[in-house]
């Protein structure tokens, strides 16, 4: 699958809040991940100068520029629910692990 380099262009709000995202210390690393590949994606950077600056495969840069692209900073806060997720809340729900009791013997707390 071939992808065209994006070209995008990002107000100075925009620019400003990603900029704080980097800066901040207290952001979670995998926001300034995503801010890092908009920011460089804006400043005009290939897709490889991208993959190589954050380490992290095309599809990926892929996802974090259309994300942008489709929903602005909102949607790189954001996170998605996966499949595994859903699969380990499923079974979660069914019943806690290490709450049964042997018969005949009292709960114990």
């Amino acid at each position: 699958m071939r992808h065209d380099d994006i070209c995008l262009y990002l107000g100075p709000a925009d620019r400003s809040e990603l900029q704080v995202l980097l800066t901040n210390r207290n952001t979670p690393r995998k926001l300034v991940w995503r801010a890092g590949i908009v920011l460089a994606t804006a400043d005009g950077c290939g897709t490889f100068e991208i993959m190589r600056r954050a380490n992290t495969s095309k599809p990926t840069v892929w996802r974090w520029q259309a994300r942008y692209l489709d929903e602005g900073i909102d949607g790189l806060r954001r996170d998605t629910e996966t499949r595994a997720r859903h699969r380990f809340e499923r079974r979660v729900e069914g019943g806690r692990r290490g709450s049964r009791r042997c018969p005949g013997k009292p709960a114990s707390r």
